[in-house]
């Protein structure tokens, strides 16, 4: 069997782009996400912009509203070392 290596990071995600990424996933606008948040789209367009910080208390909202963890929209580039992840 041959030697496991693990993939090479190619792209860089900002928290912004995370939240783009996983809204656009679900194919939600950024006025159905502000719907479902009760955040201003304003905001939304801001944060995914990298104009305005996520925050802990926004992730909590956002992940709740895109089904996903959290910490995937806090920590987007988060490496787990290879012998924690198994």
């Amino acid at each position: 069997m041959k030697e496991f290596r693990p993939a090479k990071k190619r792209v860089e995600v900002s928290v912004g782009e995370s939240v783009r990424i996983l809204r656009e996933l679900q194919e939600l606008s950024q006025s159905q996400l502000s719907e479902l948040t009760g955040i201003p789209q304003a905001t939304i367009s801001a944060i995914e912009n990298g104009r305005v910080n996520l925050g802990v208390e926004r992730a909590k909202v956002f992940a709740r509203a895109l089904q996903c963890p959290p910490a995937v929209l806090v920590f987007p580039g988060w490496e787990v070392p290879l012998a924690r992840a198994a």
